[in-house]
């Protein structure tokens, strides 16, 4: 069975191209977006630049060893991170909790000194230092079997387990201290004489003080000292002492020999001055980092959860209209099956580092500003980072890093996508409904010229009635008005060959009984005088007889002669002008007249052709006036085309006829005509009409304006 493809399912179809709207805006937005994401990495750069400008020549900054190093030891090179709160010196280690991704881990491979050849590692640490204020703390948690404790009254600090600490002054001056204590409790530390291969007290150092704890794996330490006491050059290491007897030293595990001023560590800790100048960044909406050359942070401002790279993440106010109840329960959550919202929490691997890693970083060490785009470690959030060296002389001495999330622009990314898919889906339900109301229009205004069309027509083909013109403008409407007169004229023409039979018979009746009645009297006449004149009578009935089939075969022999006829170039008035003067012996009861308005009227046909169509108008023209009347003909030119008009005075048109006199068989002459006359079949003017279309002209019939004849124009285009 074949489907049937009606107007509006052929609407319906081409309606789903409407569809290609909202994937052509999500295609739109998306390049917007990456576009945003160039422009906030070019702003991000930015940002950078900015803040190393503030930091370049200001070697004050970097005035640490450290800054100077070309490698840096993990593990003896220390990073003292800021503490929020000051630490309680009680070795319970609460406090750094906050910062324990930075606590460090040591053991049988940072053993920095042997007392005993193939002496057993039974003890291990861990260990990191802080700074709050104008001190630094530090924390050892250590595993130890065997803790010893300094003997009672026992002057020597090296008997036992103790600490070391190795530190280079202001001066560059290597200073030891110890930490010996005789019992768990509160501790003070000893300068140690400045003879590394002896550790004799000679010093109480009160400003290194701390809690020695123990506890069920060990001990632990917690110390707190100035700042100032070094320049930046520190070393501790743990001294593990096994046996109470003999109280033999096994080994030193620390972060470096605090006895030898080349072997110690560094210790970083975060510029105060670098913090002051990024202090004004932390409303920013980024997080800055500095960091030095060997990537440890100096300084940092600004948290990446609260850095939504464009002020956009708020969230919209709760309405209480009916289009917000629409908007919020129906169609957001509609669109959020294909959009994402940017997450509130995500994981951040690098809230608490204190060494930064990264190629736009190496890049930007080697004097190249560069950015990097990475996933957080949940897949949840995208940070882009961009970094800018900073310059002491010619030498690049550490970097500037700004990070910001792409929250904002997903944020700015979904309300555009929102606000255009209220939009598209607006455009598409008011598309649709229109396109399916427009078909619905279409096909029923079809569908009633249709029924229309067939209530006029009969099951014989007989047309009963008249179709009713639409007075629409569009297409339709002309489609209905051409059917209107289409089915008007195929009205007329079958009245016309409806009467045919009746004007057949007409015309032929007379002739027919002339014949008749002639061969029948010339049986019984004897006379041949009498008989010539009924054999004369016979002759002009059958010469009648063979007039009307020549008209009615007339027609068709002009159309077959006109499609081989030779064209020619000639002049319009002198053919006129001929033909006239013709007429006036033709029909001596008229007066013809002949006005030039143009002197020379050249065309392009056949003027035998033309003289022929002028035979057809004039005839009508005769029999349609009266006698002793005046027939004139005018010929003149406006723009490029050349007029013909021939007026009578005589009947008017019929009513509503001008338009069809011209065409095949109509005719509207009363009947009664002269049986003796010329048969009348309605082919002159139609004759004339296919002439003039011949010569690409035009002819026209309409009364006089006061109503005393017909005027009909011919009009034809002129040539050089």
């Amino acid at each position: 069975m074949k489907l049937r493809f009606s107007i509006r399912l052929q609407l319906l179809v081409l309606s789903l191209f409407l569809f290609a709207i909202p994937w052509l805006g999500y295609k739109y937005v998306w390049e917007l977006e990456q576009y945003l994401r160039i422009g906030q990495e070019q702003t991000m750069i930015g940002t950078a630049r900015a803040v190393a400008t503030a930091l370049h020549e200001r070697p004050a900054l970097f005035d640490s060893q450290s800054a100077y190093l070309q490698n840096v030891r993990p593990g003896t090179d220390l990073y003292a991170p800021p503490i929020d709160v000051p630490i309680q010196l009680d070795g319970r280690l609460q406090e750094w909790q906050a910062v324990s991704p930075l606590i460090q881990s040591y053991g049988s491979n940072n053993v920095v000194t042997w007392f005993e050849d193939n002496a057993d590692v039974s003890m291990s640490f861990q260990h990191m230092v802080g700074r709050f204020d104008q001190y630094f703390y530090a924390m050892f948690a250590v595993n130890d079997d065997k803790v010893v404790f300094r003997a009672p009254n026992s002057l020597s600090v090296d008997r036992s387990d103790h600490l070391l600490i190795g530190m280079l002054d202001a001066q560059d001056s290597l200073q030891r201290y110890i930490i010996s204590p005789y019992k768990p409790g509160w501790v003070n530390a000893y300068r140690l004489d400045s003879d590394p291969r002896y550790f004799r007290a000679t010093d109480n150092a009160l400003q290194i003080q701390g809690r020695w704890l123990l506890t069920p794996d060990g001990y632990s330490i917690e110390l707190r000292f100035p700042i100032t006491m070094t320049s930046g050059s520190l070393a501790f290491a743990l001294v593990d002492v096994d046996d109470e007897i003999d109280r033999t030293k096994q080994y030193a595990m620390g972060t470096a020999n605090p006895n030898q001023s080349d072997d110690l560590g560094t210790v970083v800790t975060p510029s105060p001055e670098i913090e002051r100048i990024l202090s004004g960044l932390r409303y920013a909406d980024s997080r800055v980092w500095v960091i030095d050359k060997h990537k440890r942070v100096l300084a940092r401002s600004g948290s990446i959860h609260s850095s939504q790279g464009f002020n956009a993440g708020q969230q919209r106010p709760a309405g209480n209209s009916g289009w917000e109840y629409i908007e919020q329960n129906w169609l957001l959550p509609l669109y959020y099956q294909i959009l994402t919202r940017p997450p509130g929490d995500f994981v951040d691997e690098l809230a608490d580092a204190y060494a930064l890693a990264g190629k736009d970083i190496n890049r930007a060490l080697a004097g190249n500003p560069d950015s990097l785009w990475r996933l957080t470690p949940d897949n949840k959030a995208v940070i882009l980072s961009a970094a800018y060296p900073i310059y002491i002389g010619d030498a690049v001495m550490g970097a500037v890093v700004v990070e910001q999330t792409t929250h904002g622009i997903r944020t700015l990314r979904n309300r555009a996508l929102e606000q255009l898919f209220h939009v598209i889906l607006a455009v598409m339900l008011l598309g649709t409904t229109g396109l399916l109301l427009f078909a619905h229009r279409i096909s029923s205004r079809i569908r009633d010229l249709r029924d229309n069309t067939e209530a006029v027509i009969d099951s014989n083909g007989k047309i009963i009635g008249t179709l009713p013109p639409s007075r629409n403008a569009d297409e339709i409407g002309d489609l209905s008005r051409s059917f209107s007169a289409v089915l008007s004229r195929l009205q007329q023409y079958n009245s016309y060959l409806e009467n045919m039979a009746s004007r057949l018979s007409h015309e032929l009746r007379t002739p027919i009984a002339v014949v008749r009645s002639s061969l029948d009297t010339l049986n019984q006449v004897q006379d041949p005088d009498q008989q010539q004149v009924f054999l004369s009578r016979a002759q002009s009935g059958i010469s009648r007889l063979s007039s009307i089939l020549n008209s009615m075969s007339e027609a068709t022999r002009l159309e077959q002669a006109i499609s081989q006829e030779d064209t020619e170039q000639f002049d319009l008035t002198r053919v006129v002008k001929g033909c006239v003067e013709g007429y006036q012996y033709a029909y001596p009861q008229r007066q013809f007249t002949l006005k030039l308005s143009a002197k020379q009227a050249p065309l392009v046909g056949s003027p035998d052709l033309i003289a022929q169509m002028l035979d057809k108008i004039i005839a009508n023209a005769v029999e349609f006036s009266t006698q002793d009347s005046t027939i004139a003909l005018h010929i003149w030119q406006e723009q490029r085309q050349i007029k013909l008009s021939i007026t009578n005075t005589g009947p008017l048109l019929p009513q509503g006829m001008q338009s069809q006199l011209t065409q095949s068989m109509v005719s509207v002459r009363a009947e009664g005509n002269q049986s003796d006359g010329p048969p009348h079949l309605g082919l002159g003017l139609y004759i004339a009409n296919i002439i003039v279309g011949f010569h690409h002209g035009s002819i026209v019939l309409n009364n006089l304006p006061d109503n005393t004849g017909v005027c009909v124009v011919t009009t034809f285009p002129a040539t050089q």
